[in-house]
Formats: structure tokens, C-alpha cells, sequence
């Protein structure tokens, strides 16, 4: 039985440390977070206020969950990498490029551990489908690359809008904390590392200047809210009763009666035009990589919440796929074949980001167990690059010009 320390019991960590437990191969006896109410959701665990407390005894579990705010990881990710911990780190690493390298390095250090960044996306039925078609060569050699992020609505007001990823300052900004995801599954489909960048976007809409003609400071206060695509009613109460999130990041209390309380005093009640956000709301991205293959990403708030969208253009064939499927056209017999790749969730957080979720813990598990690292889809570097390639993105957003990525590589 493998034996787990959970840092940071939030949604993310609290997910995992489930997935885990869910398997039958481990179990959580340790658990530090600032919160009783997030500690004591895994009974029979020690608990700790503080990472810190637990770091200063000797080792006590097999392998360690780093799932703290994305400020917080560094510290706690270089410490039980030096204590010998197998670590698996929620994405972002780390919200600067000389964190991320501190925790590299101290990863490469301890040579015999099992380090893994939530690169969930490279563990999702549909990628693994993906990624075979193309390395077995079934539409020739990767050209280009088209690629959508579909954040949502309501989960663009939800967490970039109202909660934990509004503020640069407080967080980091837009493209590291949700689309590090897609930087890296990009570089994980070509096979190859970036070589250029340019990026444009900005925060066009959640804006006080977009704000309606009487509108109140919350939604529960508000005359205009029953027009409002984002209103906070709207999206939570219809939740009321569901313990997991996103209500799980509003309150403890998930009845009508919480949630309603929460929307009174929480932030998760602000008018999405009178919080203090600052993150971009769409964004695009132009990428060259290595032998010349391009690709373009657009991330966007404006969307349901769907699976991820992309055309990958080859010299012998083309695929388009939407997350549940794949369709492959081939160029010299002229007939599409379509592969059904159905995840078990959706495309949230909630629904385990299809299946990716549940999959990267079970290879970590399977690391962890076995000493070997193939199950692990990303190497230290691998997720140093990605990672990287975000700041590239950002400069070139905020300066107007193309990054190149060579004096940023490890």
C-alpha cells in the first residue's frame, strides 16, 4: 500500500488525493492545510496547519501531493524533494522561470524519485489516441497545428473573474495558470520544442466601463442580474447540494442556504464587472517549433465549457478532433475514418478534465510502486520548457514583439 502526504487539501489536491485512495493501491496519512475543514476531509490522516510541520519530521510517507496555491509550491517542492519524497506538483510548477528551475533542479537531484507535474492533458484517452496516430506516421509529417481552448463562461467568471486566478499579482497571469496545459500537450504532440512565439490578447470585456446601466456591487442585490449571462444565481444555486466544485470553493455549506450566504459575503457574489481581475479573458498564441512546424492557439472565456478543439494539418493526411472523437481524412485514398475516444468526464475540473484526472494519478501510483518512470509522460525538463514557452507567450503579449525561445531553454 502506498502512503500519501497531501499538501494543500484545496479542489486539486483533494482530487487527486481521492483518485488515489479510489484505486485501492494507496492511502493518505498525512495532511497539512491552513484550513481544519480541508483536513479533516481524509479521516484517519495526521493533520498539520503548516507544510512546514510535517517537513521537519523525518519522512513519513511514500510520496507527496503539491497541491497548494500556485505562489506556495515552490518552497514545499524543493523541501520534500531534498527529504527524498516521490512528488506529484500541480501545474503551474511555479509562478517565475528562476522558481521553476529551483524546483527542476532539486527534482534532478534526488535521482531516484518520482517527479511529476498535472500535465493532465497528456493522460486523457483522446491524447494517447492522438499521439499514436500521428507518431505511427497515418497523416504523414506534422505541418501545422490549429488548437482551441474553450475555457467557458462561466468558468472564465468563476475562476479568472471572481476567484483565485483574477490577479497576476496574486496568482500569476492567464496562460500559466490555465493554458500551460495546452502549451505543453502541443509540444507533447509535435514531439519537438518551441523555437519562436508571438502572442495578442487582453481583458476586453469583464471590465467596470462594460458594466449594465444599474447594476449593484452582488448579484443577490442586483435589479439587472436576471439578464446577466453571469450571474452568480445563475451559476451556482442550481448547484446547491453537490459537494465538489466548483461549489466546493464557494463554502463547506453546499445547501441553498450556504451557498446563498456564501454569494452574500464570498467573493463568488461580486458583479463580474466590479471585481478587481486583471487577467485576460481571450488570447492567442503563434508558435514555431523545432524543423518548422507551426501551430496557433487560441484561449477564450467566450465558449461553453468544451472539450479542447484541434486540426492537426499533415503532408499526408489531416485530423480533426473535438475532444470525444477524432476524424482522420487521408489524402491518397480520399475516405475519413472517425475514432470514438469518449471520455468518462467532462472537460472541467468536476468531470476530471476527461479522464486525465484519474489517469495521471494512476500512473504516478504505478511509478511510484514499480520504480519506473515510463508511466510518467513528462520529464523535468519536458515541463521546464512548457512552462517557459508561457513566459515567452506573455513578453510578446505585453511588448508587442516575437520571443525567441533559445536564451530561455534548460
Amino acid at each position: 500500500m502506498i502512503t500519501l502526504a497531501v499538501v494543500g487539501a484545496g479542489s486539486r489536491g483533494t482530487t487527486y488525493a481521492r483518485h488515489a485512495v479510489a484505486t485501492g493501491t494507496a492511502r493518505v496519512i498525512a495532511v497539512a492545510d491552513p484550513l481544519d475543514s480541508r483536513r479533516t476531509r481524509f479521516p484517519g490522516a495526521r493533520h498539520y496547519a503548516d507544510w512546514r510541520e510535517l517537513a521537519a519530521l523525518p519522512r513519513q510517507a511514500d510520496a507527496v501531493i503539491i497541491a497548494t496555491q500556485d505562489r506556495d509550491h515552490v518552497e514545499p517542492a524543493v523541501r520534500f524533494a531534498e527529504l527524498g519524497y516521490d512528488i506529484l506538483l500541480e501545474k503551474p510548477m511555479a509562478v517565475s522561470e528562476d522558481d521553476c528551475r529551483s524546483i527542476v533542479a532539486a527534482a534532478e537531484r534526488s535521482p531516484d524519485a518520482i517527479f511529476a507535474v498535472c500535465h493532465v492533458l497528456r493522460y486523457t484517452p483522446y491524447t494517447r489516441t492522438l499521439k499514436a496516430l500521428l507518431d505511427g506516421g497515418r497523416i504523414g509529417e506534422i505541418v501545422s497545428i490549429q488548437h482551441l481552448e474553450p475555457v467557458g463562461w462561466w468558468h472564465q467568471a468563476h475562476s479568472y473573474v471572481r476567484g483565485n486566478w483574477r490577479r497576476t499579482d496574486e496568482s500569476t497571469f492567464m496562460l500559466l495558470a490555465k493554458s500551460c496545459h495546452d502549451l505543453d500537450w502541443l509540444a507533447h504532440l509535435t514531439g519537438r520544442q518551441v523555437t519562436r512565439v508571438s502572442s495578442f490578447g487582453g481583458l476586453h470585456h469583464f471590465r467596470p466601463e462594460n458594466r449594465p446601466s444599474g447594476a449593484a456591487d452582488r448579484c443577490l442585490d442586483c435589479t439587472v442580474e436576471p439578464g446577466c449571462p453571469y450571474s452568480a444565481k445563475r451559476i451556482y444555486l442550481p448547484l446547491a447540494g453537490r459537494a465538489e466544485w466548483p461549489l466546493s470553493v464557494l463554502t463547506d455549506d453546499v445547501s441553498e442556504e450556504g451557498v446563498l450566504a456564501a454569494l452574500r459575503t464570498g467573493p463568488y457574489g461580486r458583479c463580474v464587472y466590479a471585481c478587481d481581475n486583471d487577467v485576460v479573458d481571450h488570447q492567442v498564441v503563434n508558435m514555431e517549433f523545432e524543423g518548422g512546424t507551426t501551430a496557433s492557439f487560441t484561449m477564450t472565456g467566450f465558449t461553453p465549457a468544451l472539450h479542447r478543439q484541434t486540426r492537426v494539418f499533415g503532408t499526408h493526411g489531416s485530423i480533426d478532433g473535438d475532444g470525444d472523437r477524432l476524424t482522420v481524412h487521408d489524402f491518397l485514398t480520399g475516405r475519413s475514418e472517425t475514432l470514438e475516444t469518449r471520455p468518462t468526464g467532462d472537460a472541467t475540473a468536476r468531470g476530471g478534465h476527461g479522464g486525465g484526472d484519474e489517469a495521471l494519478v494512476e500512473a504516478f501510483l504505478t511509478a511510484v510502486a514499480t520504480r519506473d518512470r515510463t508511466p510518467i509522460l513528462s520529464s523535468p525538463s519536458e515541463s521546464l520548457h512548457s512552462h517557459l514557452l508561457a513566459w515567452a507567450a506573455e513578453e510578446s503579449r505585453l511588448h508587442g514583439k516575437i520571443i525567441t525561445l533559445e536564451q530561455r531553454l534548460p
